[in-house]
């Protein structure tokens, strides 16, 4: 796999979802791009620039922009949903989780104010694990995507 792409006249960062995953585009060190998705096995970012085609030149029904703030919820939705684990974070995603599950048991939507509980509980949740696997060395990882 190349280090990069070199996308054509797009701005950057980009941000989609490629078959319900979360991704971004972003500027490469060498001048590229470099494209990365989300792992619902580790909450990290893979390396996929071999989805550059479909990302850029629509190759498939399955990609959809998306602005920074829909990304970093759209992130932690997949991280609330598929890990599981101990500490602070996982507590958050577990609050989450009750807030969503008492609505649907309720057969409604999320009222405005647990709406805005759990988009600002993601923004937090997103910092949180950024910043951890920035400590962790995860090339990807932007904890200020949520500011």
């Amino acid at each position: 796999m190349p280090e990069s792409y070199d996308p054509p006249g797009l701005a950057l960062p980009y941000y989609f979802s490629y078959y319900r995953f979360p991704g971004k585009m972003v500027d490469a060190s060498n001048g590229g791009a470099a494209i990365w998705r989300i792992s619902a096995d580790s909450g990290g970012w893979e390396p996929r620039n071999d989805i550059a085609d479909d990302i850029l030149f629509g190759t498939t029904q399955d990609v959809q922009m998306l602005s920074r703030t829909e990304f970093v919820q759209e992130v932690e939705w997949v991280r609330g949903r598929y890990l599981r684990g101990d500490g602070p974070v996982f507590a958050l995603y577990d609050t989450i989780r009750a807030v969503e599950e008492t609505a649907e048991a309720e057969n409604r939507r999320l009222t405005g104010r647990e709406r805005l509980l759990v988009e600002g509980l993601r923004r937090r949740t997103y910092v949180m694990f950024e910043t951890e696997l920035l400590r962790q060395g995860d090339p990807a990882a932007d904890p200020t995507l949520a500011d």
